[in-house]
């Protein structure tokens, strides 16, 4: 049976608890489709109301939705607002000045917390010091910092006055950061002397000094250095600075720049299928209305919880779910510096324990590794620890399989918490298909249905309506304020990657196919339908591994495709044909294990194919094309059934099949 016939029969259904529905912010199906209605029989009136009382605004909106020059939508445009005062003046003024706003848990378990007060102060003063830097609006600032309470005061500084964030992953190589900053014509870098992950350090101050000497950042006038271990790094006359004289003499007051609503809040760089990353641009009211929203529809946030978002901030989870959903509805939250398996394995649980975690958001990924350490380590089985705080669970990146759902639901919510199983995407700015937790019933491996206000189908690649139980290409039929608002510098290629013409240039594409149940008319992805891998819930463009590894100078050519991977979910497979004869055995081995680290040399350690495949030759028609497809089943190794009489070298696939 396929995977998608498998999710197509899937029957057990879970209904929220009685007293979670009782309490719930959106609370039974009835509320749900009364939202939609209202949606759908007034949607500008819809989010209007939404965003007059969800958002401060220091000067009201009297426009909702601008779609003249579609499909580049502005909403709320000549309202004015700042990011900043809605996460953090707000709170002050709302009593909860003293209220914890970050519990931050470091890589040694050395904990450290933060009042709504202390971070308003952190924040002014970080926004203060980059003011007398001259970094003004409009300025672009990339960030290369770790987890840490400095990254979260970072993007809020930068929000405070007006300038654009572009926050770049601490596991992306010299050569990827050079990239983003030339993209982005970036004016400063913000990074910290080192990184600390599972007892490791990452010279994270080398790498972006590596970067900028690569050429081509000379827009580049300040880096300012977080001094996270202490330990020695080289600090360039007239460039760099430590943070913390920055910072010292400061006030601990900032008036926020008020913008518009439209004004760019950050650059966030997601691959694509082309070679080169794309800059996602996020807008400043309409992601913040949707972070708040989504923070209270599917995370149902109450002032007593204290919620744990496992993403780092150099991710679109990052910045929705820790450096501003939370801050802008005025929740507790973790930030949390280690990994899930340091020291150990319950790790995640012991600090579930620890701080009383009501809400824990984390990957299908890290639940499937922590299933197998579970197993194999009985000591740090979920069920040594106290995980009573827990009154809802969230997966995030990737879909989540059913096994993995129904043991994350047996064994970490204890069969009493409702999942959000949350599609969305970094283009999407938030949550877009999710389990309302007081309200929709939940089938494992299904993200069921769109969120009020979102109009999602499913169509063929004519942009044709199909019928339920029929898969095909998910798109998004109406704008919504979080969506992208183009790629930065390239509006051809947002139109073209996100609203193509042979769909009428009108149907926001997700990339992802789908499938909606007959019965139900719930949603189960089924995976990308273009040329992106999805591993670990980072994604990245095949192109852009496969630009690394010819980039070495022993190989000639090759191609890169997914397979599934029961840890990461999508693993990476590259068939690569060197520029001297086939390398088998030990040979083949350690030059594989040369070209894993090239790789994760010139993008970073993620981007590392698991598996690499040499030949003579790749596969290809008699015009010169890749047969991708015929790759993706011998990665899988799955007998090939597809016709192949247009292949120019047939023979070459049974070389292809041998796996080292």
């Amino acid at each position: 049976m396929s995977e998608i016939e498998s999710l197509k029969q899937e029957s057990r259904i879970f209904e929220p608890p009685a007293d979670f529905v009782s309490n719930a912010t959106i609370s039974g199906m009835d509320t749900y489709r009364a939202m939609c209605s209202a949606a759908a029989n007034d949607y500008e009136g819809f989010w209007a109301a939404l965003a007059r009382k969800n958002l401060s605004w220091h000067r009201p909106f009297t426009k909702t939705l601008d779609e003249s020059e579609a499909p580049f939508y502005k909403w709320f445009e000549d309202g004015e607002l700042n990011v900043s005062y809605n996460c953090l003046d707000r709170n002050l003024q709302n009593g909860n000045a003293d209220k914890t706003a970050i519990i931050f848990e470091a890589d040694d378990g050395k904990v450290t917390k933060l009042t709504y007060q202390e971070l308003y102060e952190r924040v002014c003063k970080f926004a203060n010091g980059l003011k007398s830097l001259g970094i003004k609006k409009s300025d672009r600032v990339v960030i290369y910092m770790p987890m840490s309470i400095e990254g979260v005061v970072a993007m809020q500084a930068c929000a405070r006055i007006g300038a654009t964030h572009s926050v770049v992953f601490g596991g992306f190589s010299a050569k990827s950061l050079q990239e983003r900053i030339i993209d982005a014509g970036a004016v400063a870098v913000l990074t910290a002397d080192q990184q600390v992950r599972g007892g490791k350090h990452l010279p994270l101050k080398a790498i972006v000094d590596e970067a900028l000497a690569l050429g081509g950042c000379e827009a580049v006038k300040h880096v300012v250095v977080y001094k996270r271990t202490g330990d020695a790094v080289k600090l360039t006359a007239g460039r760099d600075l430590w943070l913390h004289e920055l910072v010292e003499k400061q006030a601990a007051a900032c008036e926020p720049e008020w913008v518009s609503a439209e004004h760019p809040l950050f650059i966030l760089y997601t691959s694509g299928s082309t070679g080169t990353p794309k800059g996602v641009q996020h807008s400043s009211g309409g992601y913040l209305l949707w972070a708040a929203l989504t923070m209270k529809w599917v995370f149902d946030i109450k002032p007593a919880d204290v919620f744990w978002c496992t993403a780092d901030i150099g991710w679109v989870t990052g910045h929705t779910y820790i450096a501003y959903g939370p801050l802008a509805v005025g929740a507790t939250q973790i930030v949390f510096e280690g990994i899930p398996t340091y020291p150990n394995a319950g790790r995640f649980w012991e600090t579930i324990q620890k701080h009383k975690t009501s809400v824990f958001y984390t990957a299908p990924t890290a639940i499937r590794s922590l299933i197998k350490a579970a197993d194999a380590t009985p000591e740090v089985h979920p069920s040594k620890y106290d995980l009573s705080s827990l009154r809802l669970l969230g997966t995030v990146g990737e879909p989540i399989n059913p096994e993995a759902w129904m043991w994350y639901y047996k064994n970490i919510g204890r069969e009493k918490c409702p999942i959000v199983d949350t599609f969305w995407q970094t283009e999407t700015g938030g949550h877009m298909i999710s389990p309302l937790p007081g309200a929709t019933p939940m089938v494992p491996g299904s993200c069921t249905l769109p969120l009020p206000g979102i109009m999602t189908a499913i169509v063929d690649e004519a942009g044709h309506d199909l019928p339920d139980g029929q898969g095909g290409i998910l798109v998004v039929k109406r704008p919504w304020p979080a969506m992208i608002r183009t790629i930065w510098g390239d509006p051809e290629r947002f139109k073209k990657s996100y609203f193509p013409e042979e769909f009428g240039g009108k149907l926001y594409l997700a990339g992802d196919g789908a499938i909606r149940n007959e019965k139900t008319g719930y949603f189960t992805i089924t995976g990308r339908i273009d040329d992106v891998l999805n591993v670990s819930g980072h994604r990245m463009g095949t192109m852009e591994i496969e630009s690394a590894l010819v980039a070495n100078p022993i190989v000639a050519e090759a191609a890169v495709v997914g397979k599934p991977d029961d840890t990461t979910g999508e693993s990476i497979c590259a068939f690569v044909v060197l520029k001297r004869s086939r390398p088998t055995g030990d040979e083949a081995r350690q030059i594989a294990k040369e070209l894993r680290d090239w790789v994760a040399k010139e993008i970073g350690p993620i981007a590392k194919p698991k598996e690499i495949r040499f030949g003579d030759n790749l596969p290809k028609t008699r015009s010169g094309k890749i047969m991708r497809r015929l790759l993706r089943v011998l990665a899988k190794n799955e007998e090939i059934s597809q016709d192949i009489s247009t292949l120019e070298n047939p023979a070459i696939l049974e070389q292809l099949k041998q796996a080292l």
